[in-house]
């Protein structure tokens, strides 16, 4: 006010005049001072501190967890959440694909979709540090990006943690969908080679009380033992498909090494469909006891990922050698059915799917849950309504396995729009978005990397859609 209060006098009063100062010259224009830090020394030192802060978080100091993941822990179930019926799946795409293509691709596939993994995360961190927050889940960093990103864009951030609530939602749906029609074709196989024949909707219909009944049990805590009780039958099940597949292998020239160019877009939805596990990236990584162990050329996240490739190869690569054209949408339904062991093959996966349907089922119903209860005043009405609610999604998710029975499609539709729009096409455009303003590396490599598997994810988006859809219309389409 001493400086600007002179500017404002409008009196003639020469006393006033004459003790006035003289006032300083504004320089902000002059040539010779083209930037004037017009703060005080007071606020340039609070958005010093404020820099500083921000720059030295470390969110992972911040977080309080009641029961923190060790390193083992993370990996174990780093490996639940990627390996389910998309590695039983592996020969099929490989048909798809051809012996050496699928082989070489898948390997690629991996490695592209672990790294997206590793770009989320790092959007986090970022993210979590401009913010000062101490985790972030998937669609609170794409909301973040938009909303500390171009100003232009920041209008958008609503809207982008919807697109990816909802395809999460889509996903986790899908993946319902698929352990519907995997368990239903597995007890048929069994059912029609010791009693009778009967259509695979007969089965789903037999499934659809208990599996109704299984899914009203809302805390994830009493199923910790059915989790674990189909992880054994699962590795069991995997360990003795093994065996069969590896026997009496005929040479590689009696499959196809490349596949035409109309079904590679199937082996495309299939394998990222496997590889579907971002979605559990963060909340594995947020909620570990040592984080900094995730990251890293030998951290937690690349050695499962190695790990998770290798399994998909090796069933992939053994599976298509062992049956070839003749490879089924999931290889158990190729062991040989005169084999006691090959039916108990198909009954423990089946069961072991099962009993895992209700851990890929928690995560939409927690999406939609509270909004629905919301719609209610009262507690008895609130639970009322989520129990329906549980009843009609199990239900949806029952009447979309009926009308599409054909395991292969289906899990190459599901992969296509929702696995690549979440591990390939939004990675890129978050870590985009995150570093507008911090700049994109020498040559602006980091842009151009993005923009590569921005237009790789969505053009298997645009085809692999197309031909499963072609194919779930025409089954007869090879």
């Amino acid at each position: 006010m001493s400086e600007r209060q002179p500017l404002l006098l409008q009196t003639s009063d020469s006393r006033a005049l004459e003790n006035r100062t003289i006032p300083r010259p504004d320089i902000r224009n002059s040539p010779e001072n083209t930037l004037v830090n017009v703060q005080s020394d007071e606020s340039i030192a609070a958005g010093s501190d404020e820099s500083l802060n921000k720059s030295n978080y470390k969110p992972s100091m911040h977080r309080t967890l009641e029961h923190p993941t060790s390193n083992l822990d993370t990996m174990i179930h780093l490996l639940k959440g990627n390996i389910g019926t998309g590695i039983l799946a592996m020969p099929d795409a490989f048909k798809n694909a051809g012996l050496f293509v699928g082989l070489f691709g898948t390997l690629i596939m991996g490695a592209i979709c672990t790294h997206c993994m590793h770009m989320l995360v790092k959007c986090s961190h970022e993210l979590c540090r401009r913010l000062q927050q101490p985790s972030l889940s998937f669609s609170e960093v794409a909301h973040c990006s938009f909303d500390t990103g171009p100003i232009g864009l920041r209008r958008y951030s609503g809207l982008a943690r919807r697109v990816i609530t909802t395809f999460l939602f889509i996903t986790q749906m899908g993946f319902c969908c698929v352990y519907f029609v995997f368990v239903a074709l597995n007890i048929k196989e069994v059912i029609d080679h010791y009693f009778m024949k009967l259509d695979v909707r007969v089965y789903l219909m037999i499934m659809l009380i208990p599996m109704i009944l299984l899914n009203l049990v809302r805390n994830l805590k009493y199923l910790t033992p059915v989790s674990l009780f189909a992880a054994i039958l699962t590795l069991t099940g995997l360990a003795i498909s093994f065996f069969y597949m590896l026997q009496d292998l005929p040479p590689t020239d009696t499959v196809k090494p490349v596949a035409s160019w109309a079904t590679l877009p199937l082996y495309f939805g299939t394998a990222i469909y496997a590889f579907e596990g971002i979605g559990v990236v963060l909340p594995l990584e947020n909620n570990m006891n040592t984080p900094e162990d995730f990251g890293g050329t030998t951290g937690v996240l690349n050695t499962g990922m190695v790990i998770v490739a290798c399994l998909y190869t090796s069933v992939g690569f053994f599976g298509y050698l062992k049956y070839g054209d003749g490879v089924k949408g999931s290889i158990t339904l190729n062991l040989p059915q005169e084999e006691i062991l090959s039916q108990m093959v198909r009954i423990a996966m089946a069961v072991a799917i099962f009993l895992s349907y209700t851990l890929q089922f928690y995560v939409p119903v927690n999406i939609v849950e509270p909004f629905v209860r919301n719609q209610f005043d009262t507690t008895r009405a609130k639970d009322v309504a989520a129990t329906v609610l549980r009843i009609v999604l199990v239900t949806f998710t029952f009447i979309l396995a009926a009308c599409i029975p054909n395991l292969g499609p289906i899990i190459s539709l599901v992969g296509a729009v929702s696995s690549s729009a979440l591990a390939l096409i939004a990675p890129p455009i978050i870590e985009i978005i995150t570093f507008w303003t911090v700049g994109f590396g020498r040559y602006n490599w980091v842009l151009w990397k993005d923009i590569g598997i921005l237009v790789f994810g969505l053009c298997g988006f645009v085809f692999g859609t197309y031909a499963s859809v072609a194919q779930i219309l025409n089954p007869s389409i090879n």
